[in-house]
């Protein structure tokens, strides 16, 4: 079993989300790409952040349908950080044939090295890379020696092209707190799943 893992916020889930996960699916021949929310990511510790159970039910409604996408609530109750490498581990335990794609922008695989136990991550998972019109992914080389991997460290890593659909979360956060339109930038239930319950609202 190929799976992808697709961390994140997901505060709230949008397109862009969607079309790396598809393109990584597609291209990486995945059997499960798994939606992994984060319930208290490192760098945003002192960030005010939507409950992970209402992030969920927008990602269950903007992947249903789709077979090969599900979700894994496995950082939900795990106490301290949620570290991929933690993460990568825990889903090892559980499914120690499944063969792992971390699914990673440019961006992230060049902050890599200052991750929680990047040789770790290298070691549990191979690395999707996607990679956006004028991003540069460094070569394999240059990736080994910045996480200090010996030559028989494993290290793969997958190039995945995407189109480049430039949607950011916390955009779409400012747009729904001044009531501007999410149409055609969040799936459509999840557009209506945001008004309903006047998320990102700085009035109730």
């Amino acid at each position: 079993m190929r799976v992808g893992v697709f961390g994140g916020t997901f505060d709230p889930v949008h397109l862009g989300h969607l079309i790396l996960a598809e393109q990584c699916r597609e291209q990486a021949a995945l059997d499960r790409v798994l939606f992994v929310p984060s319930a208290r990511p490192p760098h945003k510790l002192d960030q005010d952040m939507t409950p992970f159970a209402q992030r969920v039910e927008m990602l269950a409604l903007a992947i249903a349908g789709h077979a090969a996408f599900a979700i894994d609530e496995l950082e939900k109750d795990r106490p301290g950080p949620s570290f991929t490498a933690d993460t990568l581990r825990q889903l090892k335990e559980q499914d120690a044939h499944a063969q792992l794609f971390l699914m990673l922008g440019a961006d992230a695989l060049n902050d890599l090295p200052m991750w929680h136990g990047p040789q770790q991550i290298a070691a549990l998972a191979n690395l999707l890379v996607v990679a956006r019109p004028g991003s540069v992914v460094p070569p394999p080389e240059s990736i080994r020696a910045k996480l200090s991997l010996p030559l028989h460290a494993p290290l793969a890593i997958q190039v995945v092209q995407s189109p480049g659909i430039d949607i950011a979360s916390r955009d779409l956060r400012r747009r729904a707190a001044a009531g501007q339109s999410l149409r055609f930038l969040v799936p459509r239930a999840v557009e209506i799943y945001i008004q309903e319950r006047r998320l990102y609202r700085t009035q109730p």
